[in-house]
């Protein structure tokens, strides 16, 4: 089994997220389908399209929900595909907090690299705009000496 664990930007203008989703396909399609494990927190970006590609590619998706009211705190265009992806998941991991913060969204990166083997970063290499970003997430990857890969396609921009 190889345990590929999430982080990535949101909120991503439209052309970038299809670089992005090319780019976690090709990523994805790396591991043979019965060896592959995708953990995921399923947020809307990088996250969700990484567990598409996975569950696509026919590997098992395992959740991570950060606290109680997370699924209040994505944008509510999201809640259909993250209801889908959630119930698609092989295992659900939930945490104890109850509120959806940046407290709680690193927990649950910390958790997801608990059970990872590789983090696959979608990051413009520039800091994190708010504590639990996906800079700061690289950074416990690496302290955990946690191999990353890079997701940053040519062409790729944030808002």
């Amino acid at each position: 089994m190889i345990r590929l664990a999430i982080s990535g930007h949101r909120g991503l203008p439209l052309r970038t997220e299809q670089l992005i989703d090319e780019a976690l396909r090709a990523e994805v399609a790396r591991v043979a389908p019965e060896d592959l494990v995708g953990l995921s927190c399923l947020a809307d970006g990088a996250d969700a399209l990484f567990a598409s590609a996975v569950l696509d590619h026919g590997g098992r998706l395992i959740a991570i929900v950060p606290a109680a009211e997370y699924r209040d705190g994505l944008p509510e265009g999201h809640h259909t595909t993250y209801d889908f992806l959630l119930g698609q998941a092989a295992d659900v991991i939930r945490l104890d907090h109850v509120e959806s913060d940046s407290e709680a969204h690193m927990d649950a990166s910390v958790r997801m690299l608990t059970e990872a083997d590789r983090l696959v970063a979608v990051w413009d290499g520039q800091p994190a705009r708010g504590y639990g970003g996906t800079a700061d997430v690289v950074v416990a990857a690496r302290q955990r000496g946690l191999p990353v890969s890079v997701v940053w396609p040519d062409g790729a921009r944030r808002d």
